[in-house]
């Protein structure tokens, strides 16, 4: 009977779907003929089978980015602060049902008893949108108000995230900064400390991401990349535009290295981060299959549905991806300093070699530069 056992099982591993070796010479080969320029990780089954660098952290003067480059990884922080609101909600300290007044007495805008927790978690809080520019020529001609003037996060609220709703709070959603932003502000009331504090203390520390901090124009981050976008006007590449970068603060301030983000994609996804059910209901996709702080959705791969919970992020020549495929216990992580690859497309590739299927294109998340 033993043996019949061991012959069953080994006839059960053999037949199920599992992915092939990761493939370094096609992500060398994309990486080349797509002009990147960052870090790839590749995880499997809790084993790197991937890490490489490319391109240069300063172009100027070619000082090359490697596996302890840090990055600013965008709007992967709303991540992290979907992570902070949870917790908090596990203990009860918040609730993502109450109104944002409940929290922010002061907020002035109208929507201030209609809008909850959760729809600002989700992006349906129907707050005008914080991001006005949405092209360069406008950027390059008008500047970009909103993250050129330093502020702190009460001022962000107060200038660019108190309008009246121009949507029904829960109808619509809408990729918007400003639910992060006000998000940021909740938890510091909630705490009693800065963002930055409570996010040291839950998060940074706990999991020793040494290499992730929040970015601050008057803050020297010892190996961090310089980020450059591409100019049609210049033909090429050219430094991002002046910023400051506390401004994006709960979404879109941090910086990391590929390995911390790897490293909080293991603790999120081992349950060490939160309870099963907060995290059932932050990848639980919600219109456009948005959950809490990140996309997540089917992929069809060599005809087989596999599960994607998907964080890119983009500010400039800053763009990043978390790709995380549930139920294949895979990772891949792709932080940039450059736009001139599409890491949603990269990523999506990459999990199609190591799936069985085509390199081609996955599902593209929506946002706008600085999301």
């Amino acid at each position: 009977m033993q043996g019949l056992l061991s012959v069953l099982l080994l006839s059960l591993c053999l037949a199920a779907p599992a992915g092939a070796a990761v493939p370094a010479e096609f992500i060398d080969r994309y990486a080349a003929e797509h002009h990147f320029s960052g870090t790839v990780v590749v995880q499997q089954n809790g084993r790197i089978g991937y890490e490489k660098s490319f391109g240069y952290a300063s172009i100027a003067f070619k000082v090359r980015n490697t596996p302890q480059t840090r990055y600013r990884i965008a709007s992967i922080t709303k991540a992290f602060t979907a992570v902070l609101v949870l917790q908090l909600a596990e203990q009860q300290r918040l609730d993502l049902q109450a109104p944002i007044r409940r929290y922010l007495p002061d907020y002035a805008g109208s929507g201030g008893d209609a809008i909850t927790v959760q729809q600002l978690l989700n992006h349906t809080s129907g707050l005008p949108n914080f991001d006005q520019v949405k092209d360069l020529q406008t950027a390059l001609s008008e500047g970009v108000p909103a993250y050129q003037k330093p502020a702190t996060p009460a001022q962000l609220v107060s200038r660019h995230c108190s309008g009246a709703p121009v949507a029904a709070p829960g109808s619509t959603f809408d990729y918007n900064n400003c639910d992060y932003i006000v998000l940021g502000l909740i938890l510091e009331k909630v705490a009693g400390k800065p963002y930055e504090a409570l996010l040291q203390e839950r998060l940074l520390q706990p999991l020793g991401l040494r290499h992730t901090g929040l970015l601050r124009q008057g803050r020297i981050v010892d190996g961090l990349a310089d980020t450059y976008m591409q100019r049609d006007d210049l033909h090429g590449l050219a430094d991002d535009l002046p910023v400051y970068p506390e401004n994006w603060y709960a979404a879109g301030s941090l910086y990391s290295t590929a390995a911390d983000v790897l490293a909080f994609s293991d603790a999120l996804f081992g349950g060490k981060l939160l309870r099963a059910e907060s995290l059932a209901a932050m990848t639980r996709p919600g219109l456009d299959d948005y959950g809490y702080g990140v996309w997540s959705y089917a992929m069809t791969i060599a005809g087989r549905p596999h599960r994607v919970v998907k964080r890119p992020g983009r500010i400039m020549g800053a763009q990043t991806q978390l790709f995380r495929l549930v139920d294949d216990d895979t990772t891949i992580v792709i932080l940039a300093n450059t736009d001139a690859t599409d890491l949603d497309e990269f990523a999506a590739a990459i999990a199609r070699q190591l799936f069985g299927g085509e390199a081609g294109a996955g599902r593209k998340a929506a946002g706008t530069a600085g999301r």
